[in-house]
């Protein structure tokens, strides 16, 4: 059996470089902190996750619950596009955190005005699921400044004058609040249609959220 021996490493002026293992242990608690940031629409999610370094970047100003829902619609049509990335944070102690450290790392998708049509929302409560639809009938569900903070998109998309590769900080279609955070990787456009859109959110916010023919239930089985 071969003992092993620790080197130092030296720089070329003679110096010791520092010991790694100095390295405070908390350090795999806020690794994701300073976690990867992407931009990834629809009809690129093929291509793969671009993934940028930027601290303190979050989708939404509030502490999410950490349970994951899910979002349908068989059509969105949006004016104003921007979509970032973004780090959702838990209540400090959530028992939904597991070995997370209490961090998601997700696409912030901003839409300055939206419709979509047969809207469906659900969370599995574990055994159950809970239920929202809205906009079945004539009338279609309508937001405006509609943010979402996804960690699964899917659709058939389609661009009008799309931008990719902007920094987060510059976007202006999607007004004030379609801007991420400065060095980070983003996309804009001035509007987007996504057909049979499927999305697992972490959070929702909107200024102004109207669902006709709202209906609220549980079932069995969710969107």
């Amino acid at each position: 059996m071969t003992s092993s021996v620790e080197h130092t490493p030296e720089r070329p002026d003679g110096a010791t470089a520092p010991d790694v293992t100095d390295a405070p242990a908390r350090r795999g608690r806020v690794r994701a902190r300073r976690a990867a940031v992407m931009a990834v629409p629809a009809t690129l999610a093929a291509a793969g996750l671009a993934v940028l370094t930027a601290q303190g970047a979050l989708g939404v100003q509030f502490a999410i619950s950490g349970m994951p829902f899910t979002v349908t619609a068989t059509e969105l049509n949006g004016t104003g596009f921007a979509q970032f990335g973004g780090l959702d944070e838990m209540a400090e102690g959530s028992p939904n955190a597991g070995d997370t450290g209490g961090q998601v790392l997700v696409v912030t998708s901003v839409i300055k005005n939206a419709t979509l049509t047969k809207l469906c929302q659900s969370v599995d409560l574990g055994g159950t699921n809970l239920v929202i639809r809205a906009g079945e009938g004539a009338q279609k569900v309508t937001a405006s400044d509609l943010t979402t903070d996804s960690t699964e998109l899917s659709g058939n998309a389609a661009f009008n004058n799309i931008e990719i590769g902007n920094d987060a900080s510059t976007l202006d279609k999607a007004g004030p609040k379609g801007r991420g955070p400065k060095g980070v990787f983003s996309q804009q456009s001035d509007t987007v249609h996504i057909a049979n859109l499927r999305q697992t959110n972490y959070a929702t916010t909107a200024g102004v959220f109207k669902l006709p023919g709202l209906k609220l239930g549980f079932s069995g089985s969710g969107c």
